[in-house]
């Protein structure tokens, strides 16, 4: 299994145990879907509560949401009302992606500069349709994934969208 993680804050971001794309080599797109399951589901073995404490159990807790976010924690930031606020954003973040590059592959540099201006501006322009979530530790100076929902096959699903030279990628 491969974990991707974000460069910056070292949060997981998604993992290959996702149906993903990746578009233009910019933009890994990772497919969700929503679901719901039980909090605090938890087995001990040897364990048998007696009729008198089974009469005192509360209801089970459920948590329902898309399960990219939630296997890997995400949180839903409000950070961005409008379009310039994010793309104010996306300027400083880019500048620190490009600088890494740079630094670290700058071979690459060239082919993600062309290939995210034109990515961005498709995304852009359904800026109003997307939702933004950052890492667990919620530091806006990381990557901000951008989720929006697409019609496939008749069906709502839930689509990520992270940038790929903004992710480390770790084996497992």
């Amino acid at each position: 299994m491969r974990i991707y993680k974000d460069i910056f804050t070292g949060d997981e971001m998604f993992s290959d145990s996702f149906k993903m794309k990746l578009v233009d080599d910019v933009v890994y797109e990772v497919y969700g879907k929503l679901i719901q399951r039980k909090q605090g589901d938890v087995t001990i073995e040897g364990f048998n509560p007696s009729a008198e404490e089974a009469s005192e159990d509360c209801d089970e807790a459920v948590e329902s949401g898309v399960d990219v976010v939630l296997n890997h924690r995400l949180c839903e930031t409000y950070a961005f009302n409008d379009k310039k606020s994010y793309t104010a954003y996306l300027k400083d973040y880019m500048k620190k992606l490009v600088a890494k590059l740079e630094e670290d592959q700058p071979d690459q540099v060239a082919i993600f500069k062309n290939n995210m201006n034109k990515v961005m501006k498709d995304i852009l322009g359904r800026f109003k349709e997307l939702q933004f979530f950052t890492g667990e530790s919620m530091d806006i100076d990381g990557m901000v994934g951008l989720m929006e929902y697409r019609e496939i096959n008749g069906e709502s699903v839930p689509v990520l969208m992270f940038f790929k030279h903004g992710l480390l990628e770790e084996k497992f």
